[in-house]
């Protein structure tokens, strides 16, 4: 997902006590000094549909009229329907409401269709390495309401975005401080945080990996992406990104074979190259599909599916 371009949901209410109920395939232990997410082994099982790409057909301010009309409780069904795929990753700016009774209906409507969720991919506006320190409080506020919505639904891990502060360049130290109370809570909560290489300035894949290091905790990791810092540099420093990233991944990493940037330049991924590098850091998480060039999503979305399959295989 490019930052630039999203409408973000800013929801504020935190959600509250949980049921323990977990699906099989999510499944987690008790809080622990590690996390020990139970990744499927078969290749399809590892394979995840993002909400991202099919913004204009769930309901929503980027729903485009005359398509239909899906909502978000509806879309795991919607998926295993499609593309014989039992797990998605839910966009924040998709989701109507944060409160119980949602969430509740949201858990339900999974396990009805036998689907999970294996990441929520967050998006803020309050950067956590801002000079101020109010704003940074907010953006830690936010990323634990998150950590809790991803309890209520049953997701092992979340993607807190990085958005560039007003009134600073990336700061290291101050997103260290940020990001350490973060995963603190993630790890009371059994959940895993991850940082995704998005934006070119405040989630450069290097400076994360730097952050990464200096949290120093398993709570916290890299989510690559295949084609954002593709898009944003050249081949050599894209594919030495991508590999900086996998050396620091764990649960979840966003495939897509392409990307095409607002001003209009395009580029490919180079997929056998990128899951090579996937294989030889022995990455055993999730490969979420995430479809990010113009046109409709569903044909290329199947595509990539085959594909991720193939070389999982």
């Amino acid at each position: 997902m490019r930052q630039s371009s999203r409408r973000r949901f800013l929801g504020q209410c935190a959600v509250a006590g949980a049921a323990a109920w977990f699906f099989p395939a999510l499944a987690r232990v008790a809080p622990s000094d590690q996390p020990s997410v139970k990744f499927p082994s078969q290749p399809r099982e590892r394979v995840a549909v993002a909400s991202y790409p099919f913004r204009e057909f769930i309901a929503g301010s980027d729903h485009k009229s005359g398509n239909p009309t899906i909502e978000l409780r509806d879309f795991a069904a919607h998926v295993v329907e499609k593309f014989k795929i039992n797990k998605i990753e839910p966009w924040t700016g998709h989701f109507p409401s944060t409160d119980p009774k949602y969430l509740s209906e949201f858990r339900a409507a999974l396990e009805k269709t036998h689907a999970g969720v294996a990441n929520i991919a967050v998006d803020g506006d309050n950067s956590p390495y801002a000079a101020d320190r109010a704003e940074r409080e907010k953006a830690i506020a936010y990323s634990k309401q998150w950590i809790d919505v991803a309890v209520a639904i049953g997701s092992p891990s979340v993607r807190t975005n990085i958005p560039s502060a007003k009134d600073a360049k990336p700061d290291l130290a101050r997103l260290t401080e940020s990001l350490r109370r973060v995963a603190e809570y993630g790890s009371s909560k059994n959940i895993v945080v991850h940082l995704e290489n998005d934006n070119p300035v405040s989630e450069d894949p290097f400076f994360l990996a730097q952050v990464i290091d200096k949290v120093n905790s398993p709570w916290l990791h890299a989510l690559p992406d295949f084609g954002n810092t593709l898009n944003a540099h050249d081949e050599d420093y894209a594919y030495r990104a991508i590999d900086a990233m996998f050396a620091h991944a764990y649960g979840i990493c966003h495939v897509k074979d392409g990307e095409v940037n607002e001003q209009g330049k395009a580029t490919r991924v180079d997929l056998a190259r990128t899951f090579g590098i996937l294989k030889r850091h022995g990455y055993k998480g999730y490969c979420s599909i995430e479809y990010d060039s113009p046109g409709e999503p569903y044909k290329p979305t199947a595509d990539l599916i085959e594909k991720t399959i193939g070389y999982l295989t």
